[in-house]
């Protein structure tokens, strides 16, 4: 159960060489990467990695997270960087990718989706949430049509990216523009 009390600088650098080493171990493909495997590529004891985590699960459930909060966190910067469809557009890129990095860590994830993990439910409504920001942009600058969701938009996402046959990512990136395209149909006429 976690403290209310806040993390000692020792505990919040062990914990965060804990999540940086089991993340590089999963992306690598090392999906059966032990904890013990783990807590010595961050250099702690695997008592350490206990006290943060206390399953490998528990360990793949948070680097999953912090992989998703990284992502829906482009939001803003792409807004300050690009007109609202070009920041969507861009965001909708980086799903794929994010969904790249899911698959290198798929393995590790499916050791979760058995268990009671509320990280897939709580991952998708800050995609589509992320989503819901950009899409609300692009609607205000009259670029992007009214009648979608971030919700809706992830599901077409969903479907994309869930391909599994060799060359998956370039065919996705395909049917992007496609969804991209259909999200700007009509977008004028909507004002």
């Amino acid at each position: 159960m976690p403290s209310s009390r806040p993390m000692r600088s020792d505990a919040r650098r062990n914990r965060e060489a804990l999540l940086a080493a089991a993340r590089e171990a999963f992306l690598a493909g090392d999906t059966d990467a032990h904890v013990e495997e783990i807590a010595r590529r961050a250099r702690v004891a695997v008592g350490t990695l206990y006290r943060h985590f206390e399953t490998r699960e528990a360990l793949v459930a948070e680097v999953y997270r912090q992989e998703v909060a990284e992502l829906c966190d482009a939001p803003a910067r792409l807004l300050a960087q690009h007109p609202a469809d070009e920041a969507l557009h861009a965001f909708l890129l980086l799903l794929v990718e994010h969904s790249a990095t899911g698959k290198g860590m798929g393995e590790a994830l499916e050791s979760i989706m058995a268990t009671d993990s509320p990280v897939f439910d709580e991952s998708r409504e800050d995609m589509a949430h992320a989503l819901d920001q950009l899409v609300a942009a692009g609607v205000e600058a009259g670029s992007i049509r009214g009648d979608v969701s971030g919700r809706i938009v992830l599901r077409a996402l969903g479907g994309i990216c869930g391909m599994r046959a060799k060359g998956w990512q370039d065919d996705a990136k395909r049917i992007v523009s496609l969804l991209y395209d259909g999200l700007r149909y009509g977008a004028a006429s909507q004002g």
